[in-house]
């Protein structure tokens, strides 16, 4: 255990968050998303598991660590539910509100069709698999980054 990091934070995961640069995807899945043969695909070529706990209580978890990009574009993309791009499911309106509290304003997610949601979760960073039983619980995370004069030194 480390101060201040929280506990479904483990230290592969940690190591790929740090390791992460400005503008690289992070996946976040579901149970139904193909994990491991979508994170075979990706930089770091393996998957990362949170898998005890919902999709939403994963991104709060990583974003405590992790700083979104900048706020001149959307930083988190949801899968479109098919035919209903605009339907926004009870899943996605929970990490909505994460965001936006992490962000400390609205930070709307931008939608991504099913297909296309996979094409750019092969070139993403990585993968963390959740244990969200949820359909549409899939999130597209894009690193920002720390300005020096809010760097822990």
């Amino acid at each position: 255990m480390l101060k201040g990091i929280r506990a479904e934070l483990n230290g592969d995961i940690l190591q790929a968050l740090c390791n992460m640069g400005h503008g690289d995807y992070l996946v976040i899945s579901d149970m139904n998303f193909p994990s491991d043969s979508i994170a075979r695909q990706t930089r770091l070529g393996r998957l990362l598991t949170m898998e005890n706990i919902p999709a939403p209580q994963a991104i709060d978890a990583v974003l405590s660590v992790l700083p979104l990009d900048t706020p001149i574009q959307p930083s988190v993309g949801r899968m479109e539910v098919i035919g209903k791009p605009d339907e926004i499911p009870p899943i996605q309106q929970e990490v909505q509100a994460i965001v936006d509290r992490a962000e400390g304003k609205p930070s709307p997610m931008y939608p991504v069709e099913r297909m296309a949601f996979y094409d750019i979760a092969k070139k993403a960073y990585c993968v963390i698999a959740t244990g969200e039983l949820r359909f549409y619980g899939c999130f597209l995370l894009t690193k920002g980054v720390i300005p020096a004069e809010e760097a822990v030194r």
